[in-house]
């Protein structure tokens, strides 16, 4: 299900079902131009057992994160071996940063998965490998609304021109992105206006769970989502979360974030929900 109370069908666009964005070789292929917006994007490239693909960077920074199964990344020169892992659940991964202006090829000997979070940008910064090792982890919140985060790419943690990505995982019947926060304006020390996307993995057969989106402005994203493996859910404006995980099934989503300004991630809470649970 997809709903709004004002507009259906803009809540059909901010809700992107697995499989309604395949492009090409992607399984999931959002880039600005699809969401309408200017800076983030999303790709999910599948491979067979021994499937490589080569692509042209342009004027994207990309990330290339494993969802399951490991490839050889080689960004120019530079080659890197990611070793992955067996599912999103399993643990955090290794990855690549591509840089902008790259002619790039992912292969994979055993067949996989792969993220590749990108956002346009200005500068162009090197190769690099992220070790699983080093992901900074963080059990954030409590009780029904504990998660556990993943800031592989958070602006503290690795170094992007625009780009941030994190990884949450929220146990079964709890809330995550809870108090609903946004990041829909420039106002500095305060909030840093980002384009955001939502990419969720729910555990185990027949799993769903749910995505808010309330408007910060009249006319804003208006959005109540039912969101399975695969699925995407695009935040351009408003309040977001909670997302809400379907008890007996954990879910886990992708966030991948860029704007105009400094790459920070800077949020302002809703002030009626804003009580005891960051």
């Amino acid at each position: 299900m997809s709903r709004t109370t004002s507009d259906a069908g803009r809540a059909g666009r901010l809700h992107l079902p697995h499989g309604s964005t395949a492009h090409g070789p992607y399984a999931l292929d959002i880039d600005p131009g699809r969401a309408g917006w200017t800076y983030s994007a999303l790709r999910v490239l599948e491979l067979p057992p021994g499937g490589t693909h080569t692509f042209d960077s342009g004027e994207t920074e990309w990330l290339v994160v494993p969802l399951n199964g490991g490839c050889t990344v080689t960004a120019g020169d530079e080659t890197f071996a990611l070793a992955g892992r067996e599912d999103v659940f399993a643990s955090a991964t290794d990855f690549a940063y591509v840089p902008r202006d790259t002619h790039t090829q992912i292969a994979s000997g055993a067949g996989g998965r792969f993220a590749l979070a990108g956002a346009k940008c200005e500068r162009r910064l090197p190769a690099r490998y992220g070790p699983a090792p080093e992901v900074p982890v963080e059990d954030r919140g409590s009780g029904d609304c504990a998660r556990h985060v993943r800031n592989f790419a958070s602006a503290e943690a690795f170094a992007c021109d625009r780009l941030i990505a994190v990884e949450v995982l929220t146990p079964g019947g709890n809330w995550s992105s809870y108090p609903p926060h946004k990041h829909d304006e420039d106002r500095p020390g305060e909030e840093t206006r980002l384009e955001e996307i939502y990419y969720f993995e729910i555990a185990g057969p027949n799993g769903f769970g749910y995505q808010r989106v309330s408007p910060s402005r009249e006319g804003g994203a208006d959005l109540l989502a039912e969101v399975r493996t695969g699925d995407t859910v695009l935040v351009p404006d408003g309040w977001h979360g909670p997302s809400v995980a379907q008890p007996g099934h954990d879910m886990y989503y992708l966030n991948v974030m860029a704007g105009p300004g400094a790459r920070e991630w800077r949020i302002s809470f809703h002030p009626d929900h804003a009580q005891g649970y960051h």
